[in-house]
Parts: C-alpha cells; structure tokens; sequence
C-alpha cells in the first residue's frame, strides 16, 4: 500500500514510518497539516494515517479539504481526544476509521488493511455489522440480533479486534496485542480463555456459531454465521 503519514510527534512518526515499511508499504510523511494536505493532493495514496491534533492545519481541516477536491484516499485518523463528539465529528468529515492513541500496531495495520477493502466506518451509523452481529467502536457496544451483549473492557476489545478483520484469520499475536498490547506478564492461554467467555455471550446459539478457531493461526469471525473451512 502506498500511505501518507501526517503526524507532527518525531517518535510516532519514526514509529509509523518504520513499522509500515516493515509490513511492505510505501511511506512519505509530513509533519504539519499544510504540507500533509499538499502532499496528498499532489500524490495518490491508498490510505492517509492522519493524526488530529497538527500545527498550521489540524486534522479535521486536513479531512474536510481532502474530500472537497474529491480525494479518494482512505483517512485513518489518529486521536488522543477518545470523545464521542471528537470521533465522530472526524468520521462526519469524512474519515474512514479511527484510532486512538496509545495503539498495538498489529490494529492499525489491520485498520489499515479493513479501510482500504472499503469496510468504512459511517459518522452517522459509527457500527461494524457482521451478519446479524453489530459492534459500534464508538459508544463501545455489541449486539447480536437486536440484543445487547454485556461485554467486559477486554471481551469487547477483542471482539473490536475480530469484527474489524470479519472473514480474515486473525494471528494470536495480533489478537493478543489489540487487547493487552505488549505486556510480556499476558500469558497465551489468557488469549484462549477470553476467547472462550467471548463465545459464551457471542455464540449463545451453536447453530450460528460466529468466533472460529483457525488451527495452529490464530481466530475469525465469520461474516455469514457459518462454519468455516478449518475451524471448530
């Protein structure tokens, strides 16, 4: 992928720029939101990594801007302002996504792959549906045919973790850093443990079964409710 880093902390930005590369991608950055916006009109790019909070231009500039000369690129907007009102203005302007900082890289690069397959977050609606499971990242809730599911912190930050990556095996590793991030204390039968009280308010029906176990992979959230190849 070919993405556009705008983020004016040095540290984050060497974060970002090396990380990504190391996942194949080609970076630029710019450390202002003037330059930023320059760069992405005189360039293309699949996704534009967008902190918020930016000298001469903020974030919610760049977006607004972005889309009035009908640039296509993905926004991924980086915040440290977690309300709902800064989230979802951002997503009104016309972001794709979000994360808010501190982040475990494996999820941004998965946010990175779900916006560029075109799975965007709407400001107006702000959910994730897979079949008949809906997340919404935003107000922090999870409902499965209509019904809520009373999820702890964890619970939902992995589900969060599966719904954004829906139909895609995600890595142990990357599960257990979007919800613990680099903690060496976590242990990887937590990861096993959550996922099975996860199924336990998710899969409240076996014939609909959602979370599936990709052996020797790591896990997947079925988009349709059925079992996929491999799983159990």
């Amino acid at each position: 992928m070919r993405i556009l880093v705008i983020e004016d902390e040095p540290r984050m930005l060497e974060l970002l720029r090396k990380g990504l590369q190391e996942h194949q991608c080609a970076v630029i950055t710019a450390t202002d939101g003037e330059t930023g916006l320059e760069i992405a009109s005189d360039f293309e790019f699949d996704a534009i990594v967008l902190d918020i909070g930016l000298p001469r231009r903020d974030g919610y500039s760049v977006i607004s801007a972005l889309r009035e000369r009908s640039s296509t690129a993905r926004v991924l907007m980086l915040t440290a302002r977690d309300g709902e009102d800064n989230i979802i203005r951002g997503l009104d302007l016309g972001a794709d996504d979000y994360l808010t900082k501190p982040f475990a890289f494996p999820e941004l690069v998965a946010r990175l792959q779900s916006v560029t397959r075109g799975s965007r977050l709407d400001g107006r609606t702000h959910r994730i549906e897979a079949g008949d499971l809906v997340v919404d990242p935003v107000r922090r809730l999870a409902m499965r045919r209509n019904r809520p599911i009373d999820l702890s912190r964890s619970e939902f930050n992995l589900l969060l973790a599966l719904a954004r990556s829906a139909g895609r095996c995600v890595s142990r590793q990357e599960l257990m850093e979007c919800v613990w991030g680099r903690n060496p204390e976590v242990g990887a039968g937590a990861l096993d443990v959550l996922v099975n009280s996860l199924r336990g308010k998710v899969d409240a029906l076996p014939q609909l079964k959602l979370i599936h176990t990709i052996r020797g992979s790591g896990y997947l959230l079925s988009e349709f409710g059925q079992p996929a190849e491999n799983t159990r």
